[in-house]
């Protein structure tokens, strides 16, 4: 299926030239992964499924943010995906393993990409940077940890008002319900989108994050 009929199926629409631009990211994605090991997907139906489609899930968030964090973003999903769709969008991203940064400034490069900086580091050490605290209103994870401990690494990024997206399979149901208690007492208001993946049906859910004004003490 085609990547425009696959993002239809999501009510997600964007334009023919982001179609083109997704697609060499893909070309780009499977050519170094043969020499690079980027990713565990090698079928190309399945990437366009299970990291295009599923990065952009995340659009209707970007479409209303200004600066976006990206924690751990592997090879660059969400991040890239969204830059491309979202070229307004100021984009950090950050991951700890090299060869993924290499490849998400490779494409930058390739794809003559600007406005999005990727950094080759640990988010802990990241958060100790005062540049990047409390800097960004839209902040997300990708399968990165429970969502407890995202929400404890995430929560001084964000600006007052922010939102912090936890990009989840069905385990997210019930890492919100495990977690109820800590996100009330702590001031966080939780809303779950679910939906599934169109190739394979498989679940997705997005866990979305807001915190109370009056609880942030950045």
């Amino acid at each position: 299926m085609a990547l425009t009929e696959l993002l239809r199926t999501l009510d997600l629409k964007i334009t023919p030239q982001d179609i083109l631009l997704l697609e060499r990211l893909v070309d780009e994605l499977l050519r170094w992964n043969r020499r690079r090991n980027l990713t565990a997907i090698t079928d190309r139906n399945e990437v366009l499924e299970k990291h295009l489609v599923d990065s952009l899930t995340l659009l209707p968030f970007a479409r209303q943010a200004t600066r976006f964090l990206d924690i751990g973003s592997g090879a660059g999903f969400p991040s890239l995906p969204l830059k491309i769709t979202c070229p307004d969008l100021e984009v950090v991203s950050v991951d700890a393993v090299g060869k993924k940064i290499d490849f998400q400034r490779h494409i930058i490069r390739r794809l003559r990409l600007e406005g999005i900086t990727t950094l080759h580091e640990r988010v802990e050490d990241l958060e100790k940077q005062q540049t990047y605290r409390a800097s960004f209103d839209l902040v997300t994870a990708r399968a990165l940890c429970p969502l407890g401990e995202l929400v404890v690494l995430a929560e001084s990024f964000l600006t007052p008002g922010g939102r912090l997206i936890a990009m989840k399979g069905p385990e997210g149901y019930d890492e919100l319900s495990e977690q109820h208690d800590f996100l009330r007492q702590e001031g966080w208001t939780a809303t779950l989108h679910s939906l599934n993946l169109p190739l394979s049906g498989a679940e997705r859910c997005l866990v979305e994050l807001t915190r109370c004004q009056d609880k942030f003490t950045h």
